[in-house]
């Protein structure tokens, strides 16, 4: 939200105060505390009719500043808030305590704010020695608008040739330098500057990454209301924030999802092809014994089916009561499908439809969210007569998961938990919760409570969902798609900006729907896009009325989709380590290319391609004649396809048939490829293959297989002048290594040498 006409007015109607000098600095408790002044405090008189701003500033864990910004705080708090972990380090705070010393500073780890206290208003904040960014003179205001709303805003200043990246799922320019953001959830596609899963956390190149912490509205006005400052702000008397340092930009993401949550750690299956029945296709058992059969026949490796809304009879949406009409032994459907070694993903939402025979017991129970006049809510969009499960009611919670639970005892394994946006603001919640800041949130405790369900019922790490909507903190409830894209290029190219900026917002993983949601692609839309779901994260096909397996397309859709199927299912080996790091430290498996180049200035806003993991190079092909153009960093780097090479920095012009993309694998890389290509959950060690790519001499690495049943398996891998040597203390089964078209094997434990 802007409030000034340029640099020098306010707009009609508005009034801001500022800081203008600081008039104490206290140590409270490890907290230091500011309190400002909004006009120069000359004498005793000039403190009369004065307001004053309370800024404070603390330290939840080492190298993260939180500062909050007060002017009356008399205000009531309903909640909800986010989530922050506090942990101890050597946070401290250091005050002047002699006159005339120009300022005072809180330090946490290698962050510190630095507050000048004589002279107009200014905090840095420094870390190893350099202003990371600063809140200035002009920066910091309490705003009045014309219809009475008060609002704190905060500006930080943006440095020359910084870049900003996150927000959420957005599907415009990776870098959002120049944007307007508001942090609100909506059901608006991918083609608009709404977004499913918005999050008030930025991530700069610079060095540091700001997260502000409410679960409402925030208004980002990124360089566009002061070219040089990205500016923030929030309705109310109080605006809460936090600096986050790192050295890299993997470091911050590392920090923030400490401070909100890391991804949850999801099972080895989910990494295989989903197939759904599609939305509003007509389908029964039959179709879905179909398509599974013809995966099976076309011998396209299958691990997940998927049932979307349709599973239940319609104006029935959610009593979770299979359609008899369609599946009248949904018992012994499923038992007969996961004989064929499938899992099962079944569609839910949270609303409660007046015609489903929950909507009368949960009226009565108090289960679902009321007006303020006492009335449950309800509407006609979506579903006639709809009403909304009240996730503040501890009983609601628990009535709903109930009824989840009756279909995991069923035999379904996951749950697609679409929606979440449309939350309506003029109601009560149970808990008293405010809602404007519920309409965000609730997305949260949708998804936490059916993770929960899913993670009690099934054990830890075995829980996964597949849900569209999402705030800060949400990346702990994975795996997230990206919502209704049309079957096009262009929104191909969308979805993928998309996920790169929800993954620089903190979360690990990250699907979307093979082929576009609207309308049937082409077959080279098809087949172009089944190459990239393939080499995401999550791989899924799912579309809204019409079916995407393979053969509707072409045979040669059939070949693409099989060939990208077995390629991933091979790579099991690799995308489980990072897998790990995604759980263990909060990056993500699909990178942008400055996360893992953030000193090459090219890669700062390249946004049709990605690193998976930090080995792989994929650069999706966005056209039906195969021509990409793609950014190569430094170094000699190798088609994982066809072994050519190809040298950076710099740009590469391409074409590629649809069995071929640009999938380069990184020079020093040594790449286990699974012994595998039929499943996804397989002893990763057991066959594996050491793929030695471009090792410099002197190379010495270690390479950890990871294994869901048993240890990892770690191999060091040498070289000195032409001689590499591979050696294992724990291999428990046969391996090889591989260099070009020469291949080593071993049995077990022991060493084995080759010449390069």
């Amino acid at each position: 939200m802007k409030f000034t006409d340029g640099y020098w007015k306010l707009l009609p109607g508005v009034t801001l105060l500022r800081p203008q000098s600081v008039d104490e600095v206290v140590d409270d408790a490890g907290r230091l505390v500011v309190y400002a002044p909004t006009a120069p405090i000359l004498t005793r008189g000039d403190t009369l009719n004065r307001p004053l701003v309370t800024v404070s500033f603390d330290a939840p864990m080492d190298d993260v500043v939180g500062v909050r910004i007060e002017h009356h705080q008399g205000r009531r708090d309903p909640g909800p808030h986010f989530e922050v972990a506090r942990a101890s380090g050597d946070s401290k705070v250091v005050v002047p305590l002699v006159a005339g010393e120009h300022g005072a500073s809180l330090t946490s780890g290698r962050l510190a704010a630095r507050v000048a206290t004589d002279g107009g208003w200014r905090v840095d904040f420094v870390a190893d020695g350099r202003v990371l960014t600063s809140s200035t003179d002009r920066s910091v205001g309490v705003v009045t608008t014309p219809d009475g709303a008060h609002h704190v805003r905060e500006q930080l200043t943006i440095g020359v040739g910084e870049h900003l990246y996150g927000l959420g799922e957005r599907f415009g320019a990776l870098v959002k330098n120049g944007q307007s953001v508001d942090i609100w959830n909506e059901d608006g596609g991918t083609a608009s500057d709404q977004a499913y899963k918005n999050v008030p956390f930025y991530l700069s190149d610079a060095g540091y990454g700001v997260f502000v912490a409410h679960p409402e509205r925030v208004s980002f006005e990124v360089g566009t209301e002061v070219v040089s400052r990205t500016q923030f702000s929030v309705v109310g008397e109080t605006l809460q924030y936090y600096v986050i340092y790192g050295a890299t930009p993997k470091e911050i993401l590392s920090r923030y999802t400490a401070l909100t949550g890391r991804p949850a750690r999801v099972p080895a299956w989910s990494f295989g092809l989903w197939l759904s029945t599609s939305f509003t296709t007509d389908y029964d058992e039959g179709t879905v014994t179909s398509f599974i059969d013809g995966m099976a026949e076309r011998e396209i490796p299958l691990s997940v089916f998927h049932f979307d809304c349709f599973w239940m009879r319609q104006f029935h949406w959610c009593d979770f009561v299979w359609d008899p009409a369609t599946f009248p032994d949904p018992e012994g459907m499923l038992a007969r499908l996961r004989a064929k070694g499938l899992r099962i993903s079944a569609w839910i939402n949270p609303y409660i439809a007046q015609r489903s025979h929950l909507f009368a017991e949960g009226r009565e129970k108090g289960y679902l969210v009321l007006t303020p006049g006492g009335d449950v809510w309800q509407w006609d969009m979506w579903q006639a007569g709809m009403a909304l499960v009240d996730f503040t009611n501890p009983d609601a919670k628990a009535w709903y998961l109930a009824q989840l639970k009756g279909l995991l005892d069923q035999g379904v394994d996951c749950f697609k938990t679409d929606f979440g946006e449309r939350i309506p603001t003029d109601v009560v919640w149970h808990d008293g919760s405010d809602p404007q800041r519920m309409h965000n949130y609730y997305a949260h405790l949708y998804n936490e409570a059916v993770f929960e369900l899913l993670r009690a019922e099934r054990g830890e790490g075995e829980a996964v969902l597949f849900a569209r909507s999402a705030t800060a903190g949400g990346q702990q409830f994975p795996v997230h798609w990206g919502g209704d894209c049309e079957s096009t290029y262009a929104s191909m190219a969308e979805s993928l900006r998309g996920g790169l900026s929800l993954a620089l917002s903190g979360f690990g993983y990250w699907s979307h729907d093979i082929g576009g949601f609207e309308g049937t692609p082409d077959p080279a839309v098809f087949k172009r896009w089944a190459a990239f779901g393939l080499l995401s994260s999550h791989s899924r096909l799912h579309a809204s009325d019409s079916y995407r397996v393979p053969w509707a397309f072409d045979d040669e859709a059939v070949d693409v989709t099989r060939a990208f199927t077995r390629l991933k299912m091979s790579l099991m080996p690799y995308l489980a380590r990072v897998a790990g790091e995604a759980h263990g430290q909060g990056v993500p498996m699909m990178r942008p290319m400055m996360l893992e180049f953030p000193q090459d200035r090219g890669t700062a806003g390249v946004d049709t391609q990605y690193m998976l993991g930090d080995a792989l190079l994929v650069a999706p092909v966005f056209s039906t004649e195969g021509d990409v153009e793609y950014y190569v960093p430094e170094g000699s780097w190798t088609n994982l396809l066809d072994g050519r090479s190809v040298s950076g920095p710099r740009w590469v012009s391409e074409r590629h048939g649809f069995d071929s993309l640009p999938l380069l694998v990184r020079p020093g890389t040594v790449l286990p490829v699974g012994g595998r290509t039929d499943r996804p959950d397989y002893e990763w060690a057991d066959g594996v293959t050491l793929r030695l790519f471009e090792l410099p001499d002197g190379h010495d690495s270690t390479t950890t297989v990871p294994s869901e049943t048993g240890g990892p398996t770690t191999f060091r891998t040498r070289r000195e002048g032409a001689r590499v040597t591979v050696s294992s203390d724990d291999a428990r089964a046969p391996w090889a290594v591989r260099v070009g078209e020469q291949v080593v094997r071993a049995e077990g434990a022991g060493s084995v040498e080759l010449s390069v």
